[in-house]
Parts: C-alpha cells; structure tokens; sequence
C-alpha cells in the first residue's frame, strides 16, 4: 500500500530523515514507534506531502507520489488524523465531517451514519463547534474526519497523546474495528503498549533511520532493543 525508498527529508540545514525505508502492507497496521524528535511526524508528513523529501522516493499503491501536492495525495487515497486533536474550531461537529466527505465504495463506505455509528458522542455533539469539544471528543472527530474521506491509507499521528485512559482504551477499540475491516493504516506513537497491542509491522526509528524492523512479538521479546531506543 505504501513504501519508503531511501528517504531523506530536511527542516532547512536540519536532516531529519536519513533515508528511511519499510513497508505498509495492504490491509495491515505498521507502527512508527521512537521517543519525540526522532522524526515518526516527519515520516507522515513526507508521505502525505506536507514535507517533500530531498531524495528518495515515496510509492503509494505501486505509484510514486514523493513529489505530488498534499491534495493530490490524499485525492489518490491517503487521509491524516493529525497530532494534537487539530480540527477546524470555528466550525461544527456536522461541518467538520462534510467538507471532508467523499464518496466511497461499496457497502463499506464511510457515511455520516457510519462515523457517527462509531462514535455515538460525536453524534450527540454534532451542532456544537470544535472548540467546545473536549480533547477526547476532538480526537474522535479528526478520526471520523479522516475516514469520511473513505481513504485507502490512514495515517494517524500519536492518537493516544494526551488523552485519558479510558479515551485511549475506545481510540484502540476503533482502531481494531478497522483492523478488521482491512483498513491499511500507519501510525506514529510512543505509547509502546498501545501500538503494540494493535500492530502487525513495527518499526522503531532512532534519529531519523530505522533500526528495528519486525512485528509486536519480535519486539516485545526483545527488551535490549527496547531500553535502548524506547526507554522501556
């Protein structure tokens, strides 16, 4: 579904990804696990086209799209649950969800029913703004965002920060149900249990390369990998 080749992405003179390469497969989720600043927001960011790479190259579904516009990249299928709950405060719960709306395919389309069939709360809010939200309800509303866009990837950076356990435990349940539903979906997080209670692929990446490749059990077996570049 998605693939890095050698890609090397910069903040001004800053070399943020040192070429990074791994594999989403189709209908798996794969995890960017690794502490702050070791370029997991970066990663997402070049791949849905915030960030252009300076070398490399980024396919989606066999095509490569390293150097395409973010709208065109998510016009081909990729939607973003940005860090931090971001979703447009000004505008309702119902708006939020329509301008981001397209049309899917099949019986497995997202529909507003759907998203708010997810999550029920979302429903009950619906003609209240973004910022009168709580930040559990914010999180909730920029994953039904994303998927109303019925994309083919989700990406999904740190869906667990900041939020209250019990927000975190229904944002995993979700996250399952997708799973199941052979959603490919890559995730960048630092909450080692809930990635890997959720992951089929994970890579660990440590100042901008990836030094573990493998799945949740490779990795928990694993406690030098962990203590080195977890901080377990």
């Amino acid at each position: 579904m998605l693939e890095f080749q050698e890609v090397h992405t910069y903040y001004g003179n800053s070399h943020i990804l040192q070429g990074v390469s791994f594999k989403v497969d189709e209908g798996s989720v794969a995890v960017l696990l690794g502490r702050n600043g070791m370029g997991k927001t970066t990663t997402l960011r070049s791949a849905i086209g915030f960030t252009h790479p300076m070398a490399g190259r980024i396919l989606f579904k066999g095509e490569e799209v390293t150097r395409l516009t973010s709208y065109q990249i998510a016009k081909r299928g990729i939607a973003l649950v940005p860090q931090g709950c971001r979703i447009f405060s000004a505008l309702t719960v119902r708006e939020n969800l329509l301008i981001a709306s397209r049309k899917g395919r099949g019986d497995q389309a997202w529909t507003l029913e759907k998203v708010f069939n997810l999550f029920p709360i979302i429903q009950e809010r619906q003609t209240n703004r973004g910022n009168q939200l709580s930040g559990g309800e914010r999180q909730m509303l920029a994953i039904s965002r994303a998927l109303i866009s019925n994309p083919d990837l989700l990406l999904m950076d740190e869906p667990s920060e900041g939020l209250a356990p019990l927000i975190i435990q229904e944002v995993g349940r979700v996250i399952k149900k997708l799973k199941f539903q052979e959603l490919s979906i890559l995730l960048a997080e630092q909450n080692f249990a809930f990635a890997l209670g959720i992951a089929d692929q994970v890579y660990i990446l440590h100042k901008g390369v990836v030094v573990f490749k493998g799945d949740s059990e490779e990795l928990e077996r694993n406690r030098e990998i962990q203590d080195q570049y977890l901080a377990i």
